[in-house]
């Protein structure tokens, strides 16, 4: 049996006398979108600040396909096939889109800071093969025609598709994507949703944390319920919706909730 392509085991985080994380265990298989929802202060967005090492974890491991991950900086992360998006965008100003794309590119390339200055023939040509990932990543989500376009112009909905394109240019295996629909137009989320649906079928791994209810339970094949820091449940999207104490603590106030 191939380990799973993400394994968190008794992760706790603590802020001051909060404990944000409490425990919490999560094992995720390749090839599978998993739903990660909670009321407001559930630990969601900590958990992927952890996972992704943008904060050390007080205990517990982490697991990426079987390799201990944990103290590893985000950048080390990206080189090891984890990526995350961000639920507040931050466009990278005078950039085009395909520069923007570029970017992610890089962050999961091997190539130094000499190379990129001298630009040898092999960095010349790492440089060509970045073009065209980002390139065929921008194409995959709608947007190949706006290439040259300003990256901060482009409308909300297209600035998710284009951070989206960002994530699946640098090649990781597992994509966490924080509020990837927040601020979409229903023929926008539509849309979100057709292309994660789209991108597992290209066998890639997907943590989603969201708001929207109706997207969470259309994409995902397992539905993760995070309260006060704890797995709540874990069940499928039609188990999650019948969950009684599922139902008390986060969907009973109306189906759209939570943060943190």
């Amino acid at each position: 049996m191939t380990a799973p392509l993400l394994e968190v085991r008794g992760l706790t985080k603590r802020f001051g006398g909060v404990l944000a994380l409490d425990g919490f265990d999560l094992t995720l298989p390749e090839g599978q979108i998993r739903g990660l929802i909670g009321p407001n202060g559930a630990g969601k967005s900590t958990l992927f600040n952890v996972v992704t090492g943008a904060l050390p974890p007080d205990g517990g491991e982490i697991r990426l396909a079987g390799r201990p991950v944990n103290g590893l900086r985000p950048h080390a992360l990206v080189r090891l096939g984890m990526v995350r998006t961000f639920q507040k965008i931050h466009p990278f100003r005078g950039m085009s889109v395909l520069e923007s794309a570029m970017v992610g590119c890089h962050a999961a390339s091997r190539a130094g800071l000499l190379s990129a200055v001298l630009r040898p023939p092999r960095a010349a040509r790492e440089e060509a093969r970045i073009r065209e990932r980002a390139s065929l990543a921008l194409e995959f989500v709608g947007l190949g025609a706006r290439e040259a376009e300003p990256a901060e112009a482009l409308p909300l909905g297209l600035q998710r598709l284009l951070q989206l394109a960002c994530a699946l240019a640098t090649g990781a295996r597992l994509l966490l994507l924080d509020e990837a629909a927040s601020g979409l137009t229903t023929p926008e989320t539509e849309r979100l949703a057709e292309l994660l649906l789209a991108v597992r079928t290209r066998g890639k791994t997907i943590v989603l944390v969201e708001h929207d209810m109706s997207l969470v339970m259309r994409v995902s094949d397992l539905v993760t319920v995070l309260n006060f820091g704890r797995k709540l449940a874990e069940a499928s999207p039609a188990e999650v919706r019948r969950h009684p104490e599922v139902i008390r603590a986060y969907l009973g106030g109306g189906g759209r909730g939570a943060g943190g």
